[in-house]
């Protein structure tokens, strides 16, 4: 989401003492504002070494950290006792199986992009892992727009080149070399005034970046380094729901044991995988039916961020300068237009606005074509969709613009804050399934 910054966190070892201490052997970094992850895995010789000689005892409280040698199982593991074996599902035999080092359910940015660096052959030295994506609809376009201040673009394709995926000039389809933002009418500043940014600005192709994330046999080509990845795709999704920890629904769907994780997936037209992995990553999204969120620590609800977004061509026929849609210069991109005057003064809708404030996010694109999105940065509760649109309306039309034909429109839904996954589950959340949809 454009609005996303880079966070890092370092995950633990356990050791016999069921002290925690952070390791270099793996540390994931949700970098730049599309969600994408740069995942640096494998320890240096002396933290493997240690690594081997510890017996692992973990409780229900931590869970051992995933690095390199737990992924290709060179890790003496004598005892891992998170959960209880799970009886076989009553089921018919699954149609197939397959195995891999790394199973990723989903396909979304932070899916391809973590199973784009763990395939790569610099990720582990040797090759890279044997990582497996899951999803039943892994064909369909990404429909978010997505944004990106250009220094920090420039430093997740350094992260990417480096392991031997680059993320080609195609991945941007647009730059201005300004941001600009407009808060009048709030602390005594006029109505009018604009503050510039010269800050340049991206929107990211997401067809182009889908492509670039994805092996070329698995979609078609069209620029200089598309279709680079090196990971296995299948067409089907996981069947699973979380009852407890490490407990799952129907029974034998998803089981763990000591050496890793069986997966029954199933394909649009009912056929079973049975998918054996070493590590299992989630990356379905905030609503991840298999990653539980930790209720043992205190935490306030979520709020949420809601946007509602329009592409829409304008009507420029009695505009005396096209430089300008309405007050929005396009050479630059306008970041936020917190101003509210489009409410009458003493009107509801004017309550409402100051009560949950929304903003106007501003991408011209080319000649009369704009991407126009009012949001709701966080609130709780939720405002609504229905809510953002009449205010975006409101707002284009108070400003003298006009639409003369809609392309998409485009409903973002992003939880904010709430409690974290819980420590001691096997499968690992990735992306929104971990509550990283909007690091900070």
């Amino acid at each position: 989401h454009p609005f996303s910054s880079p966070t890092s966190c370092i995950y633990l070892h356990c050791d016999r003492s069921r002290r925690m201490r952070p390791t270099s052997a793996t540390v994931a970094v949700s970098a730049a504002s599309l969600g994408l992850a740069t995942a640096f895995v494998g320890a240096p010789p002396a933290a493997r070494t240690a690594c081997d000689r510890r017996t692992w005892s973990p409780t229900l409280t931590y869970e051992p950290s995933i690095s390199a040698k737990a992924i290709t199982g060179r890790t003496r593991t004598r005892r891992f006792s998170l959960a209880a074996s799970v009886p076989p599902a009553q089921q018919s035999s699954p149609a197939s199986s397959d195995e891999c080092d790394v199973l990723v359910l989903g396909s979304g940015p932070a899916a391809r992009a973590i199973s784009t660096l763990l395939a790569s052959s610099t990720s582990n030295g040797s090759g890279g892992f044997d990582v497996l994506v899951a999803d039943a609809n892994f064909d369909r376009r990404w429909v978010p727009n997505y944004g990106v201040w250009q220094d920090e673009w420039e430093s997740v394709r350094e992260v990417y080149a480096s392991f031997g995926q680059p993320l080609g000039d195609a991945c941007i389809d647009r730059l201005w070399s300004v941001t600009d933002c407009f808060f009048g009418g709030s602390f005594d500043i006029p109505v009018d005034y604009r503050m510039r940014l010269d800050r340049p600005y991206c929107r990211v192709d997401r067809d182009s970046l889908r492509r670039t994330l994805s092996p070329e046999s698995e979609v078609d080509v069209l620029n200089e380094g598309e279709g680079a990845a090196r990971y296995r795709v299948v067409r089907a999704n996981h069947i699973s729901k979380a009852t407890a920890v490490n407990v799952y629904s129907p029974a034998g769907s998803l089981s763990h044991d000591e050496s890793g994780s069986t997966v029954m997936l199933q394909a649009k037209d009912g056929e079973t995988i049975q998918v054996r992995a070493k590590v299992v990553v989630d990356c379905t999204g905030h609503e991840s039916k298999i990653v539980l969120k930790d209720d043992r620590v205190k935490s306030n609800p979520p709020g949420f961020q809601i946007a509602y977004g329009v592409l829409a061509k304008l009507d420029e026929s009695s505009i005396p300068d096209t430089n300008f849609a309405g007050p929005y210069s396009k050479e630059a991109m306008t970041l936020f237009d917190y101003r509210t005057d489009h409410f009458p003064d003493g009107s509801n809708e004017l309550y409402k606005a100051e009560t949950a404030p929304t903003f106007n996010y501003v991408m011209p694109l080319d000649s009369n074509r704009v991407f126009f999105e009012e949001t709701s940065l966080v609130a709780r509760p939720a405002v609504s969709f229905e809510e953002c649109k009449e205010r975006c309306m409101t707002r284009l039309e108070h400003l003298g613009i006009t639409v003369s034909e809609i392309e998409e429109e485009e409903f973002c839904y992003i939880p904010m804050g709430g409690p974290l996954p819980a420590k001691d589950q096997r499968v690992v959340g990735y992306g929104g399934a971990s509550a990283m949809g909007y690091p900070r």
